[in-house]
């Protein structure tokens, strides 16, 4: 039977706009923070691998929070997962001025920061939408959600390196973990009081209990070889993410360069997600991903080769921004099909667990072979043969194609 709960007091545009105004804050709070990266190392005074390294931590953290949030989810319901997880990010960034050690960074955004916005992270919010919007409507709400993403990236760098000029870092961080409280009104509209489940169906599996579908998905060929795929992603995202203030720096470019350029990542993928998510209803979405991680091979190789301007810097944000979270919808969009959406919170949390065991490295690396070398030439090339792996790893996947749904209809139970 199909338990997805239909709530039509609240259209599903509705629904995934609030969870990408979630998103958006969650997603924008957090990737300001590397704006912060070189004015935490001069009042801590540990050394930029060591910051680089809690950094590294944070994007562990991010993956591990995800599965673990998925499973508490999936028994009791999202709401009160996510608001805890909400105000703990909020408390945690309010408090990273008072950091001034290496443990103190650890654990303020290593892990309780990343940990609370695991909680509200795309695998909960993609979840908590499924349990609300009927199957149909779910690939192109997993892109208006994942274009929220990018809208807070837009809106929250480019004010973040504002409140930085203007009050001041320590102040800015404090008024950022503020911001982050707004996050729960959004949540309770995308979320019941009561525990809803997502769909049995939606998949090739179906399973009773949470061990049961961790234990098949891990069985699975097609399931690990999304996993590999989406390390390869978490690596690059992280990287860049986390490092192009210094890699514009190191440049001699101002500042603002770097938070206008990750500002335009997300402007650029506010078009890219809601297309992929469009496209995805009646496209491979295995094809989709392999052609998404070879554009992005392409478009390092070509930033990399390029004489490195402001304008040089502006195209390859701009291209990034197009394949830089249209890989969530595909992706999640073939856990469902591969493994059902009854587990869907715990299972893509697995995957982005993947995702961020790259990102931990990305991160971390990318700050250790700044200080091995002077520069990230190892970590540009360790991009692009990341890129071309995933995209191949892709093609073998076993993707299983439902039969064409008339407009409203439900799958068969």
């Amino acid at each position: 039977m199909d338990t997805t709960v239909h709530v039509r007091s609240r259209s599903h545009l509705t629904i995934a706009l609030a969870a990408g105004a979630v998103f958006a804050l969650g997603l924008g709070l957090r990737q300001s923070l590397p704006l912060f990266i070189s004015l935490l190392n001069s009042h801590t005074g540990v050394g930029y691998a060591t910051v680089s390294l809690a950094f590294g931590v944070s994007q562990l953290m991010w993956g591990v929070a995800q599965p673990v949030a998925g499973v508490i989810a999936d028994r009791w319901g999202p709401r009160p997962v996510m608001i805890a997880g909400a105000t703990l990010f909020a408390a945690a960034v309010a408090a990273t001025p008072a950091a001034g050690s290496a443990m103190a960074l650890m654990l303020l955004i290593g892990v309780a920061a990343a940990a609370g916005s695991g909680a509200i992270g795309p695998a909960m919010l993609m979840s908590a939408a499924s349990r609300l919007i009927p199957e149909v409507h779910r690939a192109m709400a997993s892109g208006i959600i994942n274009a929220g993403g990018s809208v807070g990236q837009f809106t929250i760098l480019p004010l973040t390196q504002l409140l930085i000029g203007g009050a001041g870092w320590q102040p800015a961080l404090v008024l950022l973990g503020a911001a982050g409280l707004a996050a729960i009104p959004a949540i309770r509209v995308i979320t019941r009081a009561a525990p809803a489940h997502a769909a049995a169906n939606g998949g090739t599996a179906s399973v009773g209990t949470v061990g049961e579908a961790l234990r098949g998905a891990l069985r699975d060929p097609s399931f690990l070889l999304l996993n590999a795929g989406f390390f390869a992603c978490g690596f690059h995202i992280a990287f860049i993410s986390t490092h192009l203030p210094g890699v514009v720096a190191l440049c001699g470019m101002p500042a603002t360069v770097s938070a206008w350029s990750l500002s335009l990542i997300g402007l650029c993928n506010i078009l890219g997600s809601p297309f992929i998510g469009k496209a995805i209803q009646t496209a491979s979405m295995k094809y989709a991903l392999a052609v998404l991680y070879f554009a992005r091979a392409l478009l390092i190789m070509a930033f990399v080769m390029s004489p490195k301007t402001p304008l040089s810097f502006a195209l390859f944000a701009a291209g990034l921004g197009l394949t830089y979270l249209s890989t969530v919808p595909p992706t999640i969009g073939l856990v469902a099909r591969l493994r059902g959406a009854r587990y869907l919170a715990t299972l893509f949390g697995v995957v982005m667990l993947s995702h961020q065991l790259g990102g931990f490295l990305g991160a971390w690396l990318g700050g250790k072979a700044f200080e091995m070398t002077g520069g990230y030439d190892w970590m540009w090339q360790a991009d692009i043969a990341l890129c071309l792996l995933a995209a191949m790893l892709h093609l073998p996947i076993r993707e299983a194609r439902p039969l064409p749904l008339a407009a409203g209809q439900a799958q068969p139970t």
